[in-house]
């Protein structure tokens, strides 16, 4: 039997991290780029909140503009969603975390959680 020690590159070469992320939205990057692992712990929070992606450079209005990706997040829990080959954005990366999805919801978490975001 051989055995091989193999190095693997990363995939994603920068992480974000909001340890109090809110219904502002917040730039991750602000150029297009790659997603690969998004992580939020809502552990501190015995409530539901979304996570708002939005694929932009520009100002964002949480409640107005339509996101481009929504994640509800379960109440007290550390949660993460990986991509795989990766999901791209085209123009820039904005995040914001409110306690209703879809486009309206606009009120901040009473507890904001903890967002992590790999990405290239």
């Amino acid at each position: 039997m051989a055995v091989s020690n193999i190095t693997i590159t990363s995939l994603a070469s920068s992480l974000f991290q909001d340890t109090a992320n809110t219904n502002s939205a917040i730039a991750v990057k602000g150029s297009s780029g790659t997603i690969y692992m998004l992580e939020v712990d809502n552990s501190a929070l015995a409530s539901v909140v979304y996570v708002k992606l939005y694929d932009s450079a520009g100002a964002i209005t949480v409640g107005t503009d339509v996101p481009d990706w929504v994640f509800k997040i379960t109440a007290s829990i550390n949660q993460v969603f990986t991509f795989v080959p990766g999901e791209a954005f085209s123009a820039g990366l904005k995040v914001a975390c409110v306690t209703a999805g879809g486009t309206a919801g606009t009120t901040a978490p009473g507890t904001p959680p903890t967002v992590r975001i790999a990405y290239t």
